[in-house]
């Protein structure tokens, strides 16, 4: 496969999919991937978590790797932080990701990107339905975050540091990000209306990156409580 500059397609043929197929190839995957990540000497990344802007401030697009409200620079890499190196990362990842739905004989384009210092990917379907790729989302994007952790393994294992990459798939993380900021913008009202904190469902890193964006940009303060999966944010008024 050749992939090259920034905003690349790549396209794999459409088959049928396999639920069951689906969930045994992302767990051998998973048992493949991390010898290899050992013997490159690297470990699985993780998303940290902090109080206000999740660890993953950089995660400029949790929102804002895709653009949502404003978000913290991403973190400097000590060797691999130049556009080429991110686009070699976007190869690499594509390279897998094309592996991978070959074996789960699912239809999609592979759209390659750089965005806010880091390689991000969309697997979208080829101009017709994307009922395939839902089920590499999972109900609750739980597929995609496995398929995105796995992604990044792969490149770790390919380039010796850590990836931190984004994927997104049929639209999800984008339609997602969309209504999360809606639902905060309207709990920011909420908050400066009563002049009270106010509790939000337990979400990912991915999602409560988002919301911390939205109310520091209504001028509100947040903060991340909780432990996963329960990990969810508070909105604090302005003088909290």
């Amino acid at each position: 496969m050749s992939n090259g500059e920034q905003g690349e397609t790549v396209t794999v043929q459409d088959r049928p999919i396999d639920a069951a197929e689906v969930e045994n190839t992302t767990t051998a995957a998973a048992a493949a991937s991390s010898p290899a990540a050992a013997e490159a000497g690297v470990a699985p990344a993780s998303e940290a978590s902090s109080t206000k802007t999740e660890s993953d401030a950089g995660e400029a697009s949790s929102a804002a790797a895709e653009g949502d409200a404003p978000a913290a620079p991403a973190p400097s890499r000590s060797s691999r932080g130049s556009v080429r190196d991110l686009e070699e990362e976007g190869e690499v990842a594509a390279d897998y990701l094309e592996e991978l739905l070959d074996i789960v004989d699912v239809d999609g384009d592979i759209d390659i990107d750089v965005e806010n210092g880091r390689a991000s990917l969309a697997i979208v379907a080829e101009g017709g339905s994307d009922r395939s790729l839902r089920r590499l989302v999972g109900s609750n994007g739980e597929v995609l975050e496995a398929l995105q952790e796995l992604t990044r393994l792969a490149v770790q294992a390919s380039t010796g540091e850590r990836s931190r990459l984004m994927l997104d798939i049929a639209g999800h993380r984008a339609h997602r990000r969309k209504v999360l900021s809606d639902a905060a913008a309207k709990a920011c009202e909420e908050v400066k209306r009563s002049g009270k904190p106010l509790s939000l469902d337990p979400m990912s890193a991915f999602e409560r990156k988002i919301v911390h964006d939205v109310v520091a940009g209504a001028g509100l303060n947040s903060e991340s409580e909780g432990v996963d999966p329960q990990r969810h944010v508070v909105i604090l008024p302005a003088s909290a």
